[in-house]
This record gives C-alpha cells, sequence and structure tokens, in this order.
C-alpha cells in the first residue's frame, strides 16, 4: 500500500482548493448539519484527493490550513471551538518541567539557608570562646565560667549534629541535581521563552524530512532574531531580553497550531513550516514582520519600534537535518547583506553548496 502512496502525485497544501459540492456528496456521508461538520468533509475530501492517509496528524494540518480561506466568521466560530478543547499534551509537559525545575529551586535554597545556619552556629562558638577568655580574667565570677563552658559543650554538639545534617542534605541535593540534569536532557520547552527548544526543534526537522520523503509534501523552515541593527542601539541587556521574548510572544500569536515555534539559541527562533511551500512560506514572513513592526517596545521614555530578520528555506529529503538549519540560517546573513529587506530565501544546490 505504500508502495501505491508513493507513486501518486500530490500537490502542495499550498495549492489546495475548495472542495465542491459533488466532491463532498462522493464520500457517500450523511447530509452535515453544521458549518463544522461541512468544514469536517471539506477538509477529508482534500486529503483523499492528495492522496495522504487521514490520519489525526494529516487531519490536523489541513484543517488549519485551509481554515485561512474560510470567513472570518467561519474562522472564529471554529476557533472558539478549538480553544474549549484541552488537551495539549505538550503544553502539559511544560508545566511539569517548569514545576520540577522550580522544585529543585527550592532545594537549592533549602539547602543554602542550612549552611548560613551552620555558619552562624561556627560563629556562635567563636563568640563563647571570647566571652569565657574574657571571664577567666576575673576569678570572682567563676559560676559564670562554668555555666559558659557548659553553653559551649552544647553549642559545640548542636553544631557537630547541624554538620552531619548538612552533609546528609548536600549528597541528597547532588542527587536531585543529577535528577534533575536528566530530566533536562529530555525536555522540549525552553522555559525562558515559552516556546520549543533546540533539541525539540531538530527532532521535528528529522520527523518531517521522513515525512517528506514518504509523501513528496513540501515543507519550510524559517529562523528569526531581532534585528542586529536595533539590538545594537540598545545598551541595556534586560531590555534585550525582553525584546526577545516579545518576539517569541508575537511568532506564538501568529503561528497555526501545526506549525513548531522553537528557541535555536542565542535569541534566534525558528518555525518549522509543515507542507507550505517557499512562495507560502515568505507570505508568512511577511505576515510575521509586518506583525512584529507594528508592536512598539517602551524603554523607559522611548518608543522603540521592534524589527526582525528572517531567513527562509525549503525542507528536502536529500540534505540533512543539520544542512537545512545552516541554510535558513544563511538566509538571515542574506537579507542583513541585501539592506532594506526583512527576509531572504537560502536554498541549496546539489553539491550542497548555497544560493
Amino acid at each position: 500500500m505504500s508502495g501505491i502512496l508513493r507513486s501518486r502525485n500530490r500537490r502542495d497544501i499550498s495549492e489546495v482548493s475548495t472542495p465542491s459540492t459533488s466532491a463532498l456528496k462522493a464520500l457517500d456521508m450523511d447530509e452535515p448539519s453544521s458549518d463544522l461538520e461541512i468544514y469536517a468533509k471539506e477538509v477529508l475530501t482534500a486529503l483523499i484527493a492528495d492522496n495522504l492517509p487521514p490520519t489525526p496528524n494529516n487531519f490536523s494540518l489541513y484543517f488549519d490550513r485551509l481554515l485561512e480561506d474560510k470567513s472570518e466568521n467561519l474562522r472564529k466560530q471554529i476557533v472558539s471551538m478549538l480553544e474549549l478543547e484541552d488537551s495539549n499534551n505538550d503544553e502539559s509537559s511544560m508545566v511539569l518541567e517548569q514545576s520540577l525545575k522550580q522544585g529543585f529551586l527550592s532545594v537549592k535554597n533549602i539547602l543554602s539557608v542550612t549552611a548560613n545556619l551552620y555558619k552562624n552556629m561556627a560563629l556562635m562558638s567563636k563568640i563563647l570562646e571570647k566571652r569565657k577568655k574574657e571571664l577567666v580574667e576575673h576569678p570572682e565570677i567563676q559560676e559564670a565560667i562554668g555555666v559558659v563552658v557548659a553553653l559551649e559543650g552544647d553549642v559545640s554538639k548542636l553544631s557537630e549534629i547541624l554538620k552531619k545534617q548538612s552533609s546528609q542534605m548536600k549528597v541528597m541535593y547532588d542527587e536531585t541535581a543529577s535528577i534533575v540534569k536528566n530530566v533536562e536532557n529530555e525536555t522540549v520547552f525552553d522555559n525562558q521563552f515559552g516556546v520549543y527548544n533546540k533539541r525539540y526543534l531538530m527532532a521535528k526537522i528529522e520527523q518531517e524530512i521522513g515525512m517528506i520523503k514518504e509523501f513528496k509534501h513540501k515543507s519550510s523552515l524559517i529562523f528569526i532574531e531581532l534585528s542586529r541593527e536595533l539590538a545594537a542601539t540598545i545598551k541595556n541587556e534586560k531590555a534585550l531580553v525582553l525584546m526577545t521574548r516579545t518576539i517569541a510572544r508575537l511568532l506564538l500569536k501568529t503561528s497555526r497550531r501545526s506549525d513548531i515555534v522553537a528557541h535555536y539559541g542565542n535569541g534566534k527562533f525558528a518555525m518549522l513550516l509543515k507542507h507550505t511551500d517557499l512562495d507560502n512560506a515568505k507570505r508568512a514572513s511577511e505576515r510575521l514582520c509586518d506583525l512584529v513592526s507594528n508592536s512598539n517596545f517602551f524603554l523607559s521614555d522611548r518608543e522603540i519600534q521592534l524589527k526582525i530578520s528572517i531567513g527562509i528555506t525549503d525542507i528536502d529529503q536529500f540534505h540533512s537535518v543539520e544542512e537545512i538549519v545552516v541554510s535558513a540560517l544563511d538566509g538571515i546573513e542574506k537579507a542583513y547583506a541585501k539592506h532594506n529587506i526583512d527576509y531572504a530565501v537560502s536554498l541549496r544546490t546539489n553539491n550542497d553548496n548555497l544560493i
């Protein structure tokens, strides 16, 4: 069956038109009773027309893409329904990861407080020793010297107990740190910016390459960063981080459910656009640039117009994940080289040279 699927020609989803009424009837279903049912059957018809298996992932992807061409009222109606669904396992994982790291931070704080307590006990022992020496110089108060000696012994015992407990807590802290580190190696979210992390992005690109090899569709990858020219004018490091976080939020706002938004590192973000050819990737980049440029950032009494640079490349089965990422990053460099443009496309030749 898979051999048959590979031998058929598939259109890019950007070329899919709304199915006709006769095509819907060809599905031999009961007459739809709502706009949502009609639309769902259009999505299924488009999948069948493109010879794609109607799996949940494919249906979800086409569901989002075809919705862009519908009326605003229908889009709002369907989006409202989707917002009522609370079944995003990845978001639940994100909350779990954040809770785990917060718990580890609490353990670290407890260890820090205990260490300070031990230091204070050591200081108290030194103070008692000093006071005892002062009392020795006054033989007439021998009883007070006895009390201080007894107190010194008690403090010493307490200090030893606290020292032993501190050592035990240090061992538990190290074990907890090892567990958290192992978990971090498997995490999929970037806590700083609230999007997916590099590890998840690379895995998804690898997965998409496999899907393209199987089903012959087109997908694109875009890389985004805060304009270096703008960043150079901002001397406040905290302000730069806040501006970068704003970019991350805008990426999430403009992305569709099937898009993967991730932080690649050093303030660079990526969007994996499944079933999206280069022309549609360029249109998506234009919309994103417009959205960002219309979102001003206030720094003290200064209003700053945000600006981004975008690199675009295609994803194919003939190049590795790393080569595709390098190509998208090269697109950003091309955008800077051409000055008055916000985005540029970078393609690979058969010899793996960028053009």
